[in-house]
């Protein structure tokens, strides 16, 4: 939107000076020029930004994950282990009691 407005004002004025000098016809080019330079140069950093905070969110997004996957896996394991352990117990009070 800022950028269409700068573009606009500058072709605004070329036109508003068109019946002045050439001299002032081509200082208000090169200003316009300038101007779309400088907008142009703003709106590759605000795109340049807006990517690095993407791909950071996205990091950080994915590291957590990961982090929430490792203790699922862990609280997995520990259940399983829990689960064995118990089935061994079971087993051998059942052992014994037959004894």
């Amino acid at each position: 939107m800022k950028r269409e407005f700068t573009i606009a004002l500058a072709a605004a004025t070329a036109l508003s000076l068109a019946a002045c000098s050439q001299k002032a016809q081509n200082e208000s080019a090169e200003a316009a020029n300038a101007i779309a330079a400088d907008t142009s140069a703003t709106t590759r950093n605000a795109v340049d930004n807006v990517d690095a905070a993407t791909d950071d969110a996205l990091n950080k997004a994915e590291n957590s994950l990961d982090r929430a996957g490792e203790k699922m896996r862990n609280a997995g394991d520990d259940a399983a282990d829990a689960t064995g352990n118990a089935m061994v117990r079971a087993g051998n009070e059942l052992r014994d009691e037959k004894k």
